[in-house]
């Protein structure tokens, strides 16, 4: 939900940055938020609640309860559920299926054939992504993960050292596609 690229790359003309964040009007309430939920959950054990400027996280031992029942309280914020966090949010139709979009769009890629997107993600969340490549028809979404899951990836990597291989190997196949079309 804080989507900024950088000005002046090769990728962007444009003379200022892009800034996109489609829930700014969120703020307030989100810091309300994590305020409420510091005090309440503070005496818990395994607590922990962290500010991430449009998100509010909190991983949890034993304190789903609370935070479900402090949250009936905004209405206008909803709870997701990531790996051993609940993530109170906005309630924006806004993803990361949409911020992939949005990101395409304004790097100039989003009709180009000559790009291929890859968006690699390791939660549920990142499903709504890999659904917006797989609609398209056009890009790569690798899922990680240690076991198999339902998901609209069209790939699967085991280990994040597995995706750190992947992306040297795609390094070192770019290099040498380069390397060979110089000695034509």
């Amino acid at each position: 939900m804080d989507i900024k690229v950088p000005k002046g790359t090769r990728y962007t003309k444009k003379k200022k940055a892009v800034v996109f964040q489609p829930a700014s009007e969120f703020l307030p309430l989100l810091n309300e938020i994590h305020k409420a939920l510091l005090e309440t959950t503070g005496s818990i054990p395994g607590a922990k609640v962290e500010n991430n400027k449009f998100c509010v996280s909190v991983h949890f031992r034993c304190v789903d309860e609370t935070v479900v029942s402090l949250l009936k309280k905004y209405p206008e914020l909803r709870l997701t559920q990531g790996r051993k966090v609940l993530e109170i949010r906005p309630t924006i139709k806004w993803d990361k299926g949409k911020a992939l979009e949005f990101l395409l769009k304004s790097l100039g890629f989003a009709d180009n054939k000559n790009v291929v997107p890859i968006y690699i993600g390791d939660d549920h969340t990142d499903d709504d992504a890999f659904k917006v490549l797989r609609d398209r028809g056009e890009g790569i979404g690798i899922l990680v993960s240690e076991y198999p899951k339902d998901t609209n990836a069209s790939y699967s990597l085991k280990e994040p050292y597995e995706v750190m291989e992947f992306l040297l190997h795609l390094v070192d196949w770019k290099r040498h596609s380069l390397k060979a079309r110089s000695e034509d």
